[in-house]
C-alpha cells in the first residue's frame, strides 16, 4: 500500500533545503516564522532564511530537549544572580592551580616581537603566554560596532499574561515592531533572591538603531507598566580587530542586547578553538565526568 507524507527530508536534504523553503512548504504565516527563528532558534536577523534549514533545525530541537530538562523553562538562571557563575569558576579554577589576583590595577600588557609576555600592576609583572581580556584593556586594539540600550525597570507586579510567572524571558521580533533587531526582555524576581520580597526586575534590552534609543525600546516597557523605578543605560559595542592568533592576545566583544547569553557563548567558543587550536569537545567532558561520578540516571 502506497502512503502519502508531507515531507520527506533524505540524506543531503538537510544542508541543502533552505529554512524558506521548509517554511514554505508547511504553508506558515509570517507570525509562526517570527517566532521560531527569534524565539525558538534565538537568531538575531532573518539571513538563516536562505540558509540550509540543518543548523535551525538542530536549534529548534535544542529548545525542546531543554523545555523538557527542568521544570516549564527553556533557560536557566542561578540564584543570588548572574555573580555565581564567575565564583563557581574562581573555586574550579583554583583547584587546578589558578592564581586571582584581586582588586589589582592594569598599568600595561608586556609585548616582546610582537606577542604578549606578561602584564603589569603595580611595579609586579604577572608573566604569561597567553592572555584573555575584554575590549576595555586593549582600546588600540578593538574597534566600535554600535550602541546597546538596556533599561533595568523595577517593578511591584509580574508581567501580565505570563501567568504570573517569578521570572521570564520575552524576544519580540523585529519583523513585529518594523526594526532591523529584535527587543529583549528577562525579567526575574524575589524568587531569584536578587530582589526585596514582592519585587520584580527586568531588563529590556536592543541595539541602538536611532537617535532616540529609549523610544526604540517602547514596545518592551509597554509590557511591564506600571514601572516603580527605571535606569537607562546606553553603551557602545566593541570587537577585536584580529583574531589573536598572532599576538596571543585574545579579546572577547562586548556583550550585545541579547538576554539569553547564546552569542556569548559562541564567543567563548571561538576563543577557545583559537587559543587552542581545535573546537572544545564537549563529548569528551561529558565521558570525564562519567568516569568520576558514573553514568548519568536514563
Amino acid at each position: 500500500m502506497d502512503e502519502e507524507y508531507d515531507v520527506i527530508v533524505l540524506g543531503t536534504g538537510l544542508t541543502t533545503t533552505s529554512m524558506r523553503d521548509v517554511y514554505r512548504k508547511f504553508d506558515l504565516g509570517q507570525d509562526v516564522i517570527d517566532f521560531t527563528g527569534h524565539a525558538l532558534a534565538l537568531y538575531r536577523t532573518d539571513d538563516y532564511l536562505d540558509q540550509p534549514c540543518l543548523e535551525t533545525i538542530n536549534r529548534i530541537k535544542l529548545y525542546s530537549e531543554s523545555l523538557a530538562r527542568y521544570g516549564k523553562s527553556p533557560y536557566l538562571y542561578p540564584l543570588y544572580g548572574l555573580g555565581e557563575l564567575p565564583q563557581g569558576f574562581a573555586r574550579l579554577s583554583a583547584i587546578y592551580g589558578g592564581t586571582y589576583m584581586l582588586n589589582k590595577p592594569v598599568d600595561d600588557i608586556i609585548m616582546e616581537n610582537g606577542k604578549v609576555v606578561g602584564v603589569k600592576s603595580e611595579g609586579e609583572v604577572a608573566r604569561c603566554k597567553q592572555l584573555i581580556c575584554d575590549p576595555s584593556y586593549i582600546p588600540d586594539r578593538v574597534r566600535k560596532a554600535g550602541q546597546v540600550i538596556r533599561i533595568i525597570c523595577i517593578l511591584s507586579h509580574p508581567i501580565k499574561n505570563t501567568n504570573d510567572a517569578n521570572s521570564c524571558q520575552i524576544i519580540i521580533p523585529q519583523n513585529q515592531v518594523n526594526r532591523k533587531s529584535d527587543i529583549y526582555v528577562c525579567m526575574i524576581s524575589y524568587a531569584h533572591n536578587v530582589a526585596a520580597q514582592g519585587k520584580y526586575i527586568a531588563i529590556a534590552s536592543t541595539t541602538v538603531e536611532t537617535t532616540d534609543p529609549e523610544k526604540e525600546v517602547e514596545p518592551a516597557l509597554e509590557l511591564l507598566e506600571p514601572i516603580d523605578q527605571k535606569f537607562v543605560a546606553i553603551s557602545d559595542l566593541y570587537e577585536p580587530i584580529d583574531d589573536g592568533c598572532e599576538s596571543q592576545v585574545f579579546c572577547s566583544c562586548s556583550y550585545d542586547a541579547t538576554t539569553h547569553f547564546e552569542t556569548t557563548c559562541n564567543d567563548i567558543k571561538d576563543i577557545y578553538k583559537r587559543m587552542a587550536g581545535m573546537a572544545f569537545d564537549f563529548e569528551n567532558m561529558k565521558r570525564k565526568q562519567n568516569d568520576v561520578f558514573g553514568e548519568a540516571e536514563q
